[in-house]
This record gives C-alpha cells, sequence and structure tokens, in this order.
C-alpha cells in the first residue's frame, strides 16, 4: 500500500512537472506547441542598407522598418555568401554555400528534394507558409501554404502561383503580397501551432515601378550623389572597368521609364504617362549630355527606386500594425533583411554582384521581445548563411551537422561568444552574364579585404590583376587596392591562408 501511495504521488509531481515544461516539443500535441516562437521573416529585393533611415541614410526615411531597430537590433556587418537574388535564398534555406546546395546562378532550378529549415520546422510541428517572391525555379516545398509569383514576377496585376492553383491579382505587387499575409494571418493560421511565414516583397528591384500614389514624390527633391559616383575604377584591377552596370551608360529605356511597362490597366496606365510624360519632354528639350545626363539619370533611376522602397516600408507598418493588434507581437519574433546589398549609384553603379562592401552587406534588423534590447546595435559578422540555424535555435530543434552556419541567438541575447567568426568567405559565380560582374571569391576579416578573380574565359589567374586588397580602415569606400604594396605583403599572405581555410572549412574544393 506504501509503495502504491509512494508510486501514484511520483506520477502525480511528474505530471505536474511535465505541465509546468514550456511548450516546444515536437512530439507533443499541435496544441501545446504554441508557447515556442513564431517566426516572421521578411524579405526585400534589393534593399540597400543606404535606403534606410535606421542605417543613417541621406536619401529617405523608412519609419516602419526603423520601428524593429528601435524595438530591437540592428547588425551592421551581416553579409552574403553570394550576392545575386536567387543564390541568396537557397542559402537561407538550406543553411549552405552555394556549391553544396546547387544554386549558384540566376537560372539554375532549386533542388526541392534536399533537406530545408522550411521542411525541418514543418515537421518539428510549426505551421509553414511563403508569401510573395520564390524565384528558385521549383515549386516551393516544406510550407503548408504558398502564394508566390511567377519568375520575378510584375510591379502590377501579378500571377501567382498558390496551393490551389493560379491566381490573378489586380492592383500593385508590393500591396497585394501583404494583403495575402495578412490574410493568411487571419483566416488561415492555425492558431494551435507556432508559425513560420516568409513574406517576401518583389520590390525594389529592377525596374523599380513606383505604386500610382507615390509617383511623383521626391520631384520636387534632389537625391545627393553618393561620395564615390564619378569613380574612374583607375585603384583597381580590370574588372572594376569592365562591367556593364553604370548608371551612366546602362540604364535602359525601361528603366528610365521612356518606355511604358507592360501588365498594366487603362488606369494604371494613364497614371505613368501622366506623372513621366512631362519629366521625359523635359529631359529631350534640354539635350543634356555628359556629366549632366548621367546626374539626370541617376536622379530618375534612384527616385522610382526609393519610391518602390516607400511602399515597402509601409506595407511592413501594415504587418507590424496586425501583429500588435492581435496580441501576436508578444510571442513573435520579426526579421527584415534583403536578398542582398545593392548600388545606390556607388561607384557609379547600381546592381550588385560584387564583393564590394554595398553589394556584400546586407541590412538585418531583428526584433524579438523580452530577449532582445530594444535599440542595441551589434558590429558582430554575420552571414545570410546563418538564418536556419538561427530559426532552428528559436524554435528548439536541433541543428543539423550538415548546415554550414551558426545560430545568431547568442548575438541577440548581447553575448557574442569569445570564439565567435573573425572572417567571412564569399564567392560569386555568374560570368558571363548580365552586368558582365566576373567570376570571384574572397575574404573579409575586421579590417581587410582579400579578393580573388577569374578571367574573361573563367579561367584561374594569379599575379597582381587577380587580386585586390583593401585596407577598409583607411579606405573604406574601397577606391584603392594595396595589393602589391610591400608594406601589405605580410597582411596578403595571412589573409591568401585564412582564404584557403575558409575554403576547406565550408567544403569548397571548385577552382
Amino acid at each position: 500500500m506504501q509503495r502504491k501511495t509512494c508510486l501514484l504521488l511520483t506520477l502525480f509531481t511528474t505530471t505536474l512537472l511535465l505541465a509546468a515544461e514550456p511548450q516546444a516539443r515536437a512530439d507533443e500535441p499541435a496544441g501545446k506547441q504554441t508557447a515556442r516562437p513564431n517566426i516572421l521573416f521578411i524579405m526585400s529585393d534589393d534593399h540597400a542598407y543606404q535606403a534606410m533611415s535606421c542605417y543613417g541614410s541621406n536619401r529617405n526615411q523608412t519609419p516602419n522598418i526603423d520601428r524593429l531597430a528601435n524595438e530591437g537590433m540592428r547588425f551592421d556587418r551581416c553579409f552574403v555568401t553570394n550576392s545575386i537574388c536567387g543564390p541568396a535564398r537557397a542559402v537561407i534555406l538550406t543553411g549552405k554555400y552555394s556549391h553544396l546546395n546547387g544554386f549558384r546562378r540566376n537560372g539554375n532550378q532549386f533542388n526541392p528534394d534536399q533537406q530545408t529549415v522550411a521542411k525541418l520546422l514543418q515537421r518539428a510541428g510549426y505551421q509553414t507558409a511563403v508569401i510573395g517572391k520564390w524565384h528558385l525555379g521549383t515549386t516551393p516545398t516544406g510550407f503548408d501554404y504558398w502564394h508566390v509569383l511567377q519568375g520575378q514576377g510584375p510591379y502590377y496585376n501579378p500571377w501567382m502561383h498558390t496551393t490551389d492553383g493560379e491566381v490573378h491579382h489586380t492592383g500593385y505587387t508590393t500591396d497585394i503580397i501583404t494583403d495575402q499575409t495578412l490574410k493568411w494571418l487571419q483566416e488561415k493560421r492555425d492558431d494551435s501551432k507556432p508559425f513560420f511565414l516568409m513574406y517576401q516583397h518583389k520590390a525594389p528591384h529592377r525596374n523599380w515601378q513606383p505604386n500610382p500614389k507615390h509617383m511623383r514624390k521626391y520631384d520636387d527633391v534632389e537625391i545627393p550623389e553618393p561620395e564615390t559616383f564619378w569613380d574612374d575604377y583607375e585603384g583597381r584591377t580590370a574588372p572594376a572597368r569592365e562591367q556593364e552596370m553604370t548608371v551612366a551608360t546602362h540604364l535602359s529605356p525601361s528603366d528610365l521609364k521612356f518606355l511604358i511597362p507592360g501588365h498594366l490597366t487603362k488606369e494604371q496606365e494613364q497614371a505613368f504617362i501622366k506623372a513621366y510624360r512631362e519629366k521625359n519632354d523635359a529631359f529631350r528639350e534640354a539635350k543634356l549630355t555628359g556629366k549632366e545626363r548621367t546626374r539626370w539619370q541617376y536622379q530618375r533611376y534612384v527616385k522610382d527606386y526609393l519610391r518602390c522602397i516607400d511602399s515597402v516600408d509601409e506595407n511592413v507598418g501594415r504587418v507590424l500594425d496586425y501583429l500588435d493588434a492581435s496580441g501576436l507581437s508578444k510571442n513573435t519574433i520579426v526579421i527584415y533583411t534583403s536578398d542582398q546589398g545593392w548600388y545606390l549609384g556607388e561607384h557609379g553603379w547600381y546592381d550588385k554582384r560584387w564583393m564590394y562592401e554595398e553589394s556584400f552587406r546586407t541590412p538585418l534588423l531583428v526584433r524579438w521581445p523580452g530577449h532582445i534590447e530594444p535599440g542595441s546595435v551589434t558590429n558582430a559578422m554575420a552571414l545570410n548563411l546563418d538564418f536556419a540555424e538561427t530559426f532552428l535555435e528559436i524554435a528548439g530543434e536541433k541543428v543539423p551537422s550538415d548546415m554550414q552556419g551558426t545560430s545568431l541567438i547568442p548575438i541577440l541575447k548581447g553575448k557574442q561568444p569569445e570564439d565567435w567568426r573573425k572572417s567571412v568567405y564569399y564567392r560569386y559565380y555568374e560570368y558571363p552574364s548580365v552586368h558582365m560582374v566576373r567570376q570571384h571569391h574572397g575574404v573579409r576579416t575586421e579590417r581587410y579585404k582579400l579578393i580573388r578573380f577569374k578571367t574573361r574565359d573563367n579561367q584561374v589567374q594569379d599575379g597582381p590583376e587577380a587580386w585586390e586588397l583593401f585596407d577598409l580602415e583607411k579606405d573604406p569606400h574601397e577606391l584603392r587596392s594595396v595589393y602589391g604594396d610591400p608594406d601589405y605583403d605580410t597582411i596578403a599572405a595571412d589573409l591568401k591562408q585564412e582564404l584557403a581555410r575558409l575554403r576547406e572549412q565550408y567544403l569548397d574544393k571548385e577552382p
């Protein structure tokens, strides 16, 4: 009798302890998992950190996105492994470099059978969804729900792939993606489960078509030109001079809105004509040439780009407002980033691809109530390679040993480990292709950056024309390579060793 009584007491005590545990185990019934944080991942396409007021922009204001910085953490050194749209998305899903996940360049197709963070979270009991831009060439897998653009998708009236078939929308794509995100949160979300939602914008991707209500914004403003706008590339190797992405020469009539885009309703077309005809006529009458023409093209390009970001910021605000109003914000970690950085006239360029800082570095803001000190800033070197591992640790799940990044949770909690990375590895593959940026790879440390370029016919080369070395403390704009300078010979040798070490660490055996 005494033994039975003891056994009953033990079982009763154990039951109480289990009931008091955080409801975070994947093998528990779905209704008992809601204490695990929801994860809302917001990604825009080509959003430069220079075009966010929380990063000190002198061009525009992003008050809604800034809320995440004010209420969470801003990363000032978050980098990408491969600065191009599709490959960046594949890295985020897999936690692996491009040479392992198989998606090296746009035009590749993502292998849907491989391990992804969405599949792992789905198995762990999370409800998973992706809404907006997908751009991986295959049907999403690992998601309970998807509502994604077909390819790049247009800025207006998009057709979208969904779990229920194709759907055609009328309206502005940035608004539509947000409408569908809110609809999922309000109507399709299973409130007995935590969710992992990827809310991904097309904007501000080329060719920067604004919402009609923003088409005249900035008309009476002159956007500042960056310090390096008139860069002559004399301080670097041939690849910097051979590219095809200058504001002066390579913007198309479509980019500059001399052509009215397709996919428009009559009302939308009239809005475009009204907004741009007068400015186009004035440009033709002025017959601008040389630097005056380049300056005009810069203003035309950058204002449309910023108008697209204004819509992204407004729509991020709509989602954040819903999280607050519904009470979801208390247990939802919100991440805002871009698939890579972007050139807003720096070095005279638009686009991305390079290991130079503006395209190599991406914005990253994270809000996690009760875990992140509001308004905090970190210089810890992070990578988009780390995102999948971070999501898994948030969910209380084990990170697979074949993932190559490191969870950012210690950084988010203000506890940077002593052994945190001191260098990052980069590799770009897409050549010959649009913009003609040569294949290259390299290593960045706290102070230095070493880059190695292939030849025009994609052969491995050595010598002065193959390498660039920058002292980022003395030359933050990367205008003068010091490779070959005797004062930097030891540093160059050390960086080459570090580059070799990182290639071995990340299993990159390709020439």
